[in-house]
Parts: C-alpha cells; sequence; structure tokens
C-alpha cells in the first residue's frame, strides 16, 4: 500500500529563508500527503559543516524518509553515505539524500533541475564561451547541466585554485578534452570580454551574503546572466544585469525543478512542477505578494 506521511528535511548554513519546506509541504498538500519538512541549520545548531555526517545519521535513526543538502555540505556529505546514484558519483556532490531500508543514498537533483531551468528560461542563448562563477557543490552540478545542454567550453572560476582545478578536469574526464577550463578571479576581465555568458554559482547574493560576485563594469548588454540563487529572487547581479539590458535567468527554475525531483525520490509521487512554479513565485514576492 502507498504511503501517505513523510518527514523530510534540509541540512545548510543560514537556510532560514529558504522556501524549500512551503514548495515541498504545498505540493504534498495538494496531493493529500502528511509532509514535514524541518530546516537542520548548522549555523542555529551550532555545528561546523564537517558535522554534516552526524546530522544524517541522526536524521536516519529519528526516522527521516530523506534529506535535501545545500551549502556549505553537498560536497563534503558525500563520504558519510552508503551508495551514491551514477549522477551525484559522477559529480562528487550531493543535494539529496534517501533513507532506504537503513541505507543513506545520495543523488543530485541539481543537474537536473537547472538544466530543465535553462531550457525554458534561455533558449535560444549562445553558449559557444561560458563562465561559470563558483566550483563548490551547486557549481559542479551547473557546469555538468551547462555543458549536456551543448555548450563549447565552460571555464570554471573560483577563488580556491584547486578547486576549480579538480571540477574542470572532473568535467574534462566526463566529457573530453578541451570542454572546460580554470581559472582564479583575476581572470575574469579578460574570460568575460570574449564569453557569451555567465553561470553564477557562488552564495554572493543570497541573504546571508549580499553583494555582487564579480565587478559591475566587467557586465556588457550582449552577455547573458543565469543565477543560482533564488532567494531573494532578484539578487544585486541580477538587478545589475537587466539595468543594462542582459538577458537573465533567476534561480527560481532551478529551485523548483530540483525539488520537484526530490519530491519524486521521497515520495514515489509525480509532482506538478507547473503548480510549483505558481508556487515559487508567490512565495517569492512576485505579483504583489509580499516577501
Amino acid at each position: 500500500m502507498a504511503r501517505d506521511s513523510f518527514l523530510v528535511g534540509l541540512i545548510g548554513a543560514g537556510i532560514g529563508p529558504s522556501l524549500s519546506p512551503a514548495l515541498h509541504e504545498r505540493e504534498a498538500d495538494r496531493q493529500s500527503l502528511r509532509y514535514l519538512y524541518r530546516l537542520l541549520d548548522i549555523d542555529v545548531i551550532g555545528v561546523r559543516p564537517e558535522a554534516v555526517g552526524d546530522l544524517v545519521r541522526a536524521a536516519r535513526d529519528l526516522g527521516f524518509d530523506g534529506l535535501n543538502i545545500t551549502h556549505p555540505c553537498k560536497q563534503l556529505v558525500v563520504g558519510h553515505l552508503d551508495a551514491l546514484a551514477p549522477q551525484a558519483e559522477a559529480l562528487g556532490a550531493v543535494n539529496t539524500v534517501v533513507f532506504e531500508d537503513g541505507r543513506a543514498v545520495g543523488h543530485n537533483t541539481d543537474v537536473t533541475g537547472f538544466a530543465a531551468s535553462f531550457a525554458r528560461g534561455l533558449p535560444d542563448v549562445p553558449l559557444e564561451r561560458v563562465v561559470q562563477l563558483g566550483a563548490g557543490g551547486a557549481g559542479a552540478a551547473v557546469a555538468h547541466a551547462t555543458l549536456t545542454l551543448g555548450a563549447g567550453r565552460v571555464t570554471v572560476v573560483d577563488a580556491l585554485g584547486d578547486r576549480a582545478a579538480d571540477l574542470a578536469a572532473s568535467l574534462n574526464g566526463h566529457f573530453g578534452d578541451g570542454r572546460a577550463a580554470h581559472a582564479t578571479p583575476d581572470r575574469l576581465p579578460q574570460l568575460l570580454a570574449d564569453a557569451d555568458g555567465i553561470v553564477h554559482a557562488t552564495p554572493t547574493g543570497m541573504a546571508a551574503h549580499p553583494g555582487l560576485p564579480l565587478p559591475a563594469r566587467l557586465l556588457r548588454p550582449d552577455l547573458w546572466v543565469a543565477e543560482v540563487v533564488y532567494r531573494p529572487l532578484e539578487t544585486e547581479l541580477l538587478r545589475t544585469a537587466r539595468a543594462l539590458g542582459c538577458a537573465t535567468l533567476d534561480g527560481a527554475g532551478m529551485a523548483v525543478f530540483q525539488a520537484a525531483d526530490a519530491f519524486r525520490l521521497f515520495t514515489g509521487r509525480e509532482p506538478d512542477a507547473a503548480r510549483m512554479l505558481t508556487d515559487i513565485a508567490e512565495l517569492a514576492g512576485v505579483a504583489g505578494v509580499p516577501k
């Protein structure tokens, strides 16, 4: 008999503003499920990101059905799981953990979430030369998604040079030599002079990390800009890019499509992504709804 009661959660830092609980619970209500989604904020709990394994084990022991994982734990959690789905293994990053028969199995729905959002929101933009800011857990996922969508070359820029180099090497191993490169932020002026677009995959711009991830003077009207951050829905990067006339993609679509995929993994039920897109617009304060 199909189950109708679920307990899930989110592990990350500074996740108080997350819309994931409301997104999941609204869809569950429409499907007449009892569905509790709890935040496990490491800043509130007072533990370091490296404690993610302890939190996963505690959630399993307490009867959780699954967890979402976000910054800064997507890569750290990998070593604490019993098994990885192929996509998560290829990325070395996990954003969804499902507890199955006492085992913790890691998945990554960020890849499919970003790909679906990008194809919907920026369907006709050039993809020959893409610059990506950020090589963390979200960065690994969106770089894979961007190359899957047909990007000619993705250059990953990160202040941690080794992390960017490791991600570029992994991408080249998966997609073929020359499809990815790496750089440090000091090279952004030269890289962006020849780029078609920017994918932003760092925490900068989140409610807890306001600001711009790059100097505004490096933007120009013919660049497209895709954002991963969705809270706030209009980050300073998007606001600045839109004022210049850039084609832009906010983080709402990725948030919804990855949440829909996670909901399916947790419940075995098919979510309605179109309804969830309406939900996130309302929840994020679009169309006059208060933030």
